[in-house]
């Protein structure tokens, strides 16, 4: 069952590079071609989705290996690993696009042939971005991986910054078909300033989530509702020093509980698989460790 999962995380992955690299080579020629900053700055999205990709690929491949000596819980932070690398990759390519964007405009220097070709790869990015977002959105929540999470999170921002050039190209056609309002001339330019802010704000809340879970930050309300759920079963008189840590899609849980000291061993036992079986409804395939103390 193990490895038919990492198979199937195994292939969403290389369907997301394989998807990744034809629309790269497809915006960046149709960019060169027409000199729209638009396109071109979706052709640099897209190279950094392509690297993103091939990072992710290895991550799932790495991530999926068993716990050994050196690595006791497993190597899941390598997910984590792998969407702070995107993270950073995308807030360089942001910086560039709209730095390249801003001297167009103070330049005034805007060279951009719109044509059929221009409006067809933008339509055919968003299809292909939607499936292919679609697909990683359902892998990464099926097995609670982040890497593939990432991944998605990418193509998913892809569909609305090719929206936002679409909508551009359609201005600058609009300017040459009217032969008026001449601030449309400087459409494209401006959706490439717009896709590097929208990718911005994404990089942001995605390398803010990665450093959370590289620094083994519990989510939130889970200390409360894992006490809570305890101490309500019979026999727990208390429940504390709950630790909860993330590495890639699985998650580790150890916590001391309070039981009367008069109660067998094998009452113990049976009373700390009743709590691993509480805390598993509230984080479903958790790594448990339950240190039972005698009660004063």
């Amino acid at each position: 069952m193990e490895k038919n999962d990492h198979n199937e995380k195994q292939r969403a992955a290389t369907k997301s590079v394989i998807a990744a690299f034809g629309l790269t080579a497809l915006k960046l020629v149709v960019g060169l071609a027409t000199g729209s900053l638009g396109i071109l700055a979706e052709a640099a999205h897209s190279g950094l989705d392509l690297i993103a990709a091939l990072i992710t690929a290895l991550a799932v491949r790495k991530s999926d290996k068993p716990a050994d000596h050196q690595h006791p819980y497993g190597h899941g932070k390598v997910e984590n690993i792998s969407a702070f690398i995107e993270t950073i990759l995308l807030l360089v390519t942001c910086f560039w696009i709209i730095y390249t964007a801003v001297q167009r405009i103070i330049s005034g220097n805007i060279e951009i042939e719109v044509n059929v070709w221009s409006f067809a790869v933008i339509a055919v990015s968003i299809i292909i971005d939607l499936s292919r977002s679609r697909m990683l959105y359902r892998a990464a929540r099926k097995y609670n991986s982040q890497a593939l999470e990432a991944d998605a999170l990418h193509f998913s921002t892809d569909i609305w910054s090719s929206g936002v050039v679409l909508f551009g190209l359609f201005c600058v056609k609009l300017h040459e078909w009217l032969n008026a309002y001449p601030f449309l001339h400087y459409a494209d330019t401006i959706a490439a300033i717009i896709v590097g802010l929208i990718v911005i704000q994404v990089s942001a809340r995605l390398g803010i989530r990665t450093i959370n879970a590289l620094l083994d930050s519990a989510p939130a309300g889970a200390e409360e509702k894992i006490v809570n759920a305890v101490e309500a079963l019979p026999n727990v008189l208390d429940c504390h020093s709950v630790r909860i840590r993330l590495a890639g899609h699985q998650t580790f849980i150890d916590l001391h509980v309070c039981i009367s000291g008069d109660i067998t061993l094998r009452e113990a036992h049976d009373l700390t698989e009743e709590i691993e079986g509480a805390i598993m409804k509230i984080l479903p395939g958790s790594d448990i460790t339950v240190h039972p103390e005698p009660s004063q």
